[in-house]
């Protein structure tokens, strides 16, 4: 764990607003981080849940998975049902609150929590200011483990050609870039891809994707052809829904490419298929 990151905790980071320093003191107490698992990892892909833990306790962090917890309101409010959005916001805070971090597998789901329920909340007198402070210690998952815990070393290794798609929401709400290529560049036998046109949009977008089929198609098909481009043979990305729709049109398109969540390959969780494939056997890969 890297003691780079123990400054004074009243620091802000100035991009994110979120608190840039280390929360536990001189006693050395590991950080107590919660889980937000979101509903699509969940739902769909436990795995990714499993290889957070792995991660963030390998980063010294003590890690909480609250059963409370539920959905982060994203589609309400996506759909403009604030009302609802608030109610589900307001548990949120009720449930993580007291813990140190709060930590996501997902770009967009840390989004919501971070930039939107300060403002959500913004004329609760009894949750705007404790809407403000979760949002400050609320954090994606690569952008924890290397902005606060200063992971290295992770002891993986994966021999395989890999691609990885940066979500809207990572890059432009959470300024999730380095990050994620910083620790698969610990990965041994790794060979990065850039992918070309990467900060254009898959074309999932939540409830996007349902108002405004032909686009969202249009948008995740000249995806999969830059992924095709960039000559990997595995997609790794840090949210979910993003994975779930291109691992969707690779299939479809008679594609080989593979999907996973970069959380499975820095934790060396890969004997569950990769997303959309049947049970096969574990894949190449994994701890030394």
């Amino acid at each position: 764990m890297s003691d780079t990151v123990t400054k004074d905790a009243a620091t802000k980071d100035a991009a994110s607003g979120h608190l840039a320093s280390d929360k536990p003191s001189a006693d050395k107490t590991p950080r107590h981080v919660a889980l937000f698992v979101t509903c699509l990892v969940d739902f769909f892909r436990p795995n990714v849940g499993f290889a957070a833990i792995k991660l963030l306790e390998r980063a010294g962090c003590r890690v909480s998975a609250p059963t409370a917890q539920t959905c982060c309101g994203q589609p309400g409010y996506n759909s403009g049902d604030s009302a609802s959005a608030a109610a589900i916001a307001r548990r949120v805070v009720d449930v993580f609150e007291k813990f140190d971090y709060v930590v996501a597998p997902s770009g967009s789901c840390a989004g919501m929590i971070s930039h939107h329920y300060p403002k959500l909340l913004g004329e609760d007198a009894r949750y705007a200011e404790r809407a403000r402070k979760l949002a400050a210690k609320t954090f994606e998952l690569t952008q924890f483990l290397v902005d606060v815990c200063g992971l290295e070393a992770l002891d993986v290794s994966l021999d395989r050609k890999v691609t990885f798609h940066d979500s809207c929401s990572s890059l432009r709400e959470m300024q999730v870039r380095a990050q994620p290529r910083a620790l698969l560049g610990q990965v041994g036998d790794l060979n990065f891809r850039e992918l070309p046109d990467g900060e254009s949009c898959c074309g999932f977008g939540g409830t996007f994707c349902v108002k405004y089929p032909e686009i969202s198609d249009r948008m995740v098909t000249e995806k999969i052809a830059n992924i095709e481009k960039s000559g990997a043979d595995l997609l790794l990305a840090g949210d979910l829904g993003c994975l779930l729709n291109m691992a969707g049109k690779l299939k479809r398109a008679g594609s080989k490419v593979e999907s996973r969540h970069i959380a499975e390959v820095l934790a060396g969780l890969l004997d569950e298929p990769a997303i959309g494939e049947p049970e096969t056997g574990p894949a190449t890969g994994g701890e030394r």
